[in-house]
């Protein structure tokens, strides 16, 4: 038996239910009720009505996200491959790495990942998809960064299929970067070796390699499904590329710390 295309009346009350989950903190239930499980047109769709709500309402995209990309993390979130997201300039809380402590307002079910950012000299929109290899995404990087991404879910539970984390702007809501950014001449990002510490204990680790092998083929893989939804990275994006070990719950008053080698560690801390 073949599944049935979604209607847009379905995606358009996914829509409607994750918008209130955010604007009303309750976390929801699930939308692979509307969407199913296995159509990710859907899914997308979800998330870019998601998106133009909040462009509407004077957000701005400034970069975009890729979850799922360790085996740990999917692991976690029981799925088995990455998913994508955008960035908009209202999720960046970096204000953080100057002392101020990052409101938690506006979270239901947080956690927090470490990985490794790229910030883009030039656009990735070659003629065809095929022409987006390793090296062409590697020449568009100006810098890599240290990052932390706080990541959560509108859905009761984290109670997710990939549709789901998919539909929920794959489960992103606050990122940090830090100003430490390295060109990569300097700094091979598939060799990198990342502690996060609470309170000074460590809570996750990895490495580079966990992230698909290697970032930047992470920031391929990204760089290929843009330009397959027609929407091209560009010069000026920043691109979390994924966390390196596994994501971790936190809580206000926590001081969160990401030590990823070739970059000087990245220390937030978080309050109601």
């Amino acid at each position: 038996m073949t599944s049935q295309p979604t209607l847009a009346g379905d995606i358009s009350a996914a829509v409607d239910r994750l918008a209130t989950a955010l604007e009303t903190r309750v976390p929801c239930a699930a939308v692979r009720d509307l969407i199913g499980t296995d159509d990710l047109s859907a899914a997308y769709a979800v998330q870019q009505g998601l998106v133009e709500r909040r462009l509407a309402a004077g957000a701005r995209v400034v970069g975009r996200k890729i979850g799922a990309t360790s085996q740990a993390v999917q692991d976690q979130l029981g799925v088995d491959q990455p998913d994508f997201g955008y960035l908009l300039d209202e999720m960046d809380v970096s204000h953080g790495v100057d002392g101020s402590p990052i409101s938690m307002a506006g979270l239901l079910q947080p956690r927090v990942e470490a990985e490794v950012a790229f910030l883009l000299a030039a656009d990735v929109a070659p003629a065809s998809e095929y022409d987006i290899t390793l090296e062409l995404v590697r020449a568009a990087v100006e810098v890599a960064l240290p990052a932390l991404e706080i990541v959560d879910s509108r859905i009761a539970g984290w109670d997710i299929t990939f549709t789901d984390t998919v539909a929920d702007c794959a489960s992103s809501a606050l990122y940090v970067v830090g100003r430490d950014g390295r060109p990569l001449d300097e700094l091979e990002p598939r060799d990198v070796v990342m502690s996060l510490t609470i309170n000074d204990e460590e809570r996750s680790s990895g490495t580079g390699a966990a992230c698909l092998g290697d970032p930047l083929e992470a920031l391929r893989w990204l760089a290929v499904q843009a330009h397959r939804f027609g929407d091209p990275l560009r010069a000026g994006h920043l691109i979390l590329s994924g966390a390196l070990g596994p994501f971790v719950p936190f809580a206000p008053g926590d001081r969160v710390t990401a030590s990823i080698s070739g970059f000087a560690p990245l220390t937030v801390s978080f309050q109601e």
